[in-house]
């Protein structure tokens, strides 16, 4: 399954269930940062969380993204291209490497 047949599928399965009306931009945002809480919420008190579970939360993000992006008229594949492409830039790797970038990015 490519992107496209994979956000036809994340919008029919809202559709279907006539949910498209509680997807505005904001509550999407709001989902995005819950299910990312939910996936951090595995490793709380330094525990290993098994990796479906890590999954399950992963998509749960990934699918409100893809329809953030939707919302935003956008190519969610393009748009992480275009998010790597400027951090090419912004964090050579020649300059960052072995470090977190914080310091030695291009624009800091």
């Amino acid at each position: 399954m490519d992107a496209q047949q994979l956000m036809e599928r994340i919008i029919a399965f809202r559709d279907q269930r006539d949910w498209q009306q509680y997807h505005t931009k904001e509550n999407l945002a709001k989902s995005v940062s819950i299910e990312a809480g939910e996936l951090l919420e595995l490793f709380q008190w330094g525990e290993n969380p098994p990796d479906d579970k890590l999954a399950d939360e992963i998509a749960d993000v990934m699918m409100y993204c893809f329809l953030l992006a939707s919302e935003l008229q956008q190519d969610p594949l393009q748009l992480i291209q275009e998010k790597l492409e400027r951090n090419e830039k912004r964090f050579p790797a020649d300059r960052v490497r072995g470090t977190n970038g914080k310091e030695t990015r291009v624009d800091a």
